[in-house]
Parts: structure tokens; C-alpha cells; sequence
């Protein structure tokens, strides 16, 4: 009887004591702190789509702009070997003016001396005095002083300050050193008769 009655009181410790094991239990699970990855196993996550940097922008080399062709000009026209009536009238209308401006003693020498535009080609300018002795030769400055003319009296006495007398003769040509025919054309400056030939071709 005696052993009957301790069966219930055994059997409630024992379920107290479970009780108390199991309260303890619970209670080391919630005061202890959950396990922590350690850096070393933690993966970050990698994102598929990466930003795209844009490109650096190199300096390209700057190409000269393109020369556009341009028509290319016709050569001037070059001189001919012998000066024409035309030019050897515009000589004679410089050297008239030359004469007036400086003086006749500056222009005879410049006449002689070649000074430009006194002196081109073949055509020079040749003066004559009142003596008919030449007074300026540029083709020949050794026949300044000599009589050899190719205007008469007559002629040089009808040259005009504003009319070009003409006359026509054979001389040697500076330039071929040949005599060739000339056309002389001339007129009175001062106490000179001055003029310029052109020789034929």
C-alpha cells in the first residue's frame, strides 16, 4: 500500500523535472545569439548589366581643308623680240614729257644712259639739234656728237612740238646688229627733235 501511493508522486517529479529541463532548454536557445556569417562567406550578389562608360574621346588630327583648284591664268602675253610703231610711239610721248619735266640736259643723258623706260628691246630714243648733230643716241651713245642724223634740214625744220613726223630709212638694229629698214617717228622738245624707231620685221 505504502509503495502504491509513492508511484503518483515519483511520476509527477520525474514530469517536474522534464519540465524544468525543457523550460531551460527554451530558455539557452533564446539568450543565445544566432550564428553569424563570417564575411568571408558572404557572396554579394552580381548585378548582369554593368554601366557602360563612355568612350574617352580622342583627339582626332585635324585634316587641312581641301584645295579647290583654281583655274590657272593664262601666261601673259610675252613681248616680241622687236618693238612695235605703237610702242615705239608711246617711248617718243614719255620722253617728250621726261624732256619738259627735268630739263634738257638731264633728259639727253638719260636718253643716252638707257634710264628706263627710255630703253627696250630695239626701240631707244635718239635727239637731234638744232646743228643736226645728235644730241642723245641710246641704241648707239658713240654717235652722240657726230653728224650722222636721219632728218634733214628740212625735216628738222618742220618738226612740230604737237604733229609726229614720220620718215623711213635703213639703220642697224640693236638688238640683230643688222641694218634693217626702221620707221622713224619724231618729234620737236625744246631745241631738240627727238624720236624713236621702230624696225620693220
Amino acid at each position: 500500500m505504502k509503495s502504491s501511493s509513492a508511484y503518483p508522486r515519483i511520476l509527477i517529479a520525474l514530469l517536474v523535472l522534464a519540465l524544468v529541463q525543457l523550460a531551460c532548454s527554451f530558455s539557452a536557445q533564446i539568450g543565445s545569439p544566432s550564428p553569424q556569417p563570417s564575411p568571408a562567406s558572404v557572396v554579394l550578389p552580381t548585378s548582369a548589366a554593368q554601366p557602360t562608360q563612355a568612350p574617352t574621346s580622342q583627339a582626332q588630327p585635324t585634316l587641312p581643308p581641301t584645295s579647290v583648284a583654281q583655274p590657272t591664268q593664262p601666261p601673259a602675253a610675252t613681248l616680241s623680240a622687236r618693238g612695235t610703231p605703237d610702242e615705239a610711239k608711246a617711248m617718243l610721248q614719255k620722253a617728250v614729257e621726261h624732256y619738259k619735266a627735268v630739263g634738257r640736259a638731264q633728259a639727253l643723258a638719260d636718253f643716252t644712259g638707257r634710264v628706263a623706260p627710255f630703253f627696250d628691246r630695239d626701240l631707244y630714243v635718239a635727239c637731234i639739234d638744232s646743228n643736226l648733230t645728235q644730241s642723245a643716241n641710246g641704241g648707239f651713245p658713240n654717235l652722240v656728237g657726230s653728224k650722222v642724223q636721219p632728218v634733214s634740214r628740212a625735216g628738222w625744220n618742220a618738226a612740230s612740238e604737237n604733229t609726229i613726223g614720220t620718215i623711213n630709212y635703213q639703220w642697224i638694229n640693236p638688238a640683230t646688229k643688222k641694218a634693217e629698214p626702221k620707221t622713224f617717228y619724231y618729234e620737236k622738245v625744246g631745241s631738240d627733235v627727238c624720236g624713236v624707231g621702230a624696225y620693220h620685221p
